[in-house]
């Protein structure tokens, strides 16, 4: 509004200046009616101008108040900008400080959760080097020919032992051959004591396992069954002896994995190894055979019994025999003893009658000559007929 003004103040100034410089070129009556118009002109410009000047006043006030109550009005929103920010602010520290506790219990607790399965790995990581090194030593072992042998040995043995009882078994036997062997089973006649040998045909079966094309396949296959038959041929000619030992003997392959590459894969080596009559045998057909050896040394067992069993039967048959008759004979002691019983009963009860009667007799004067020899006879009579 106060541009306004001004702009408006300025246009008739400008005006006023404009018909004055005309009234320069004209006469002088037309100027004094000009400066006449002029002046009214400038009357009105000065009642306009102080006019304008109230109005403008009225609107600074205005403007005055108006900006006071924008202020007042500004002043209240800030203030309840500040109250709402400082409650929003207080509310979401809030939210931050439970979130943190939050945070840092669950922090504390999946540490601890951490610590022990860091434990059960560590303790685990410790198994797992053990059995690293038992697996090093393991190979070690199997890599060595004759440490390889002593491990088929010491299966073996296992497996016996907790199968057979000591009697029923002999570890590194000597035949009359010469030969050793590494378990001979103590079976009756038939068939008679079996040998058992453990053999561990290993470096032509990994040999078999690792080859990756046909020709080598073929080639160590080969290899592996020619080890096998070897193994067989030295265990017939070693270890079965006629009249010593049983026409039939064991080989033990240790390994599973062995015995299943045999039997899968080389029937024709394993009806080979049967016609030479040794049985092919790995830790899980062992067991098998074992039990049923023990069924059979049971049965042995009870057979030679059976002889004694009869002989104790007769004795016990003859001893029952021989308590019928006495309890016959204590029979008829306890009828004698009944009889006896009864008669002296019978003389107990004459004793009191004869008794009664002696105190019912009152004794006379002539008469008691008389009643004594009568009872005298009395009693003979009676002694002679019990």
């Amino acid at each position: 509004m106060t541009i306004i003004a001004l702009l408006i103040a300025a246009a008739a100034i400008g005006v006023a200046a404009f018909a004055l410089l005309r009234g320069n070129g004209r006469n002088d009556g037309q100027a004094d009616e000009q400066t006449e118009q002029m002046t009214r002109t400038t009357e009105r410009l000065i009642a306009a101008q102080s006019e304008l000047a109230g109005r403008l006043s009225q609107i600074a006030e205005a403007d005055a108040a108006s900006q006071k109550a924008l202020s007042e009005r500004l002043q209240n929103q800030e203030i309840a900008i500040t109250k709402t920010l400082e409650a929003r602010l207080a509310d979401v520290t809030k939210k931050v400080g439970d979130s943190l506790q939050q945070s840092s219990v669950k922090s504390s607790e999946t540490m601890t959760k951490l610590q022990e399965r860091l434990a059960v790995i560590d303790v685990a990581q410790k198994n797992i080097t053990g059995l690293s090194e038992q697996v090093v030593q393991l190979q070690d072992v199997l890599s060595n020919r004759h440490a390889r042998g002593a491990f088929g040995e010491v299966q073996l043995q296992d497996l016996v032992k907790s199968a057979l009882p000591p009697s029923a078994y002999s570890f590194q036997q000597t035949l009359t051959n010469g030969k050793r062997v590494d378990c001979l089973l103590m079976l009756p006649n038939p068939p008679g004591a079996i040998a058992v040998d453990a053999k561990f045909p290993l470096e032509s079966y990994h040999a078999l396992r690792n080859a990756t094309d046909d020709t080598a396949k073929t080639q160590y296959s080969r290899a592996f069954a020619a080890d096998v038959l070897k193994h067989v041929r030295d265990i017939a000619d070693r270890y079965i002896v006629p009249e010593e030992t049983a026409e039939s003997a064991l080989m033990f392959l240790p390994s599973e994995a062995v015995y299943a590459e045999l039997y899968a894969n080389h029937q024709a080596t394993v009806e080979k190894s049967h016609r030479a009559k040794v049985w092919i045998v790995s830790p899980t057909t062992l067991m098998a055979t074992l039990n049923t050896i023990r069924a059979v040394l049971k049965d042995a067992s009870m057979q030679e019994q059976a002889g004694v069993i009869q002989t104790e039967v007769r004795k016990i048959l003859i001893d029952v025999e021989r308590i019928d008759e006495r309890v016959g004979n204590l029979k008829k002691h306890f009828k004698q003893a009944e009889k006896d019983i009864d008669d002296i009963t019978i003389s107990t009860n004459k004793v009191t009658s004869r008794g009664e009667k002696i105190e019912q007799i009152e004794l006379g004067e002539g008469a008691e000559a008389d009643e004594i020899e009568a009872g005298a006879e009395i009693h003979t009579l009676e002694r002679d007929n019990g």
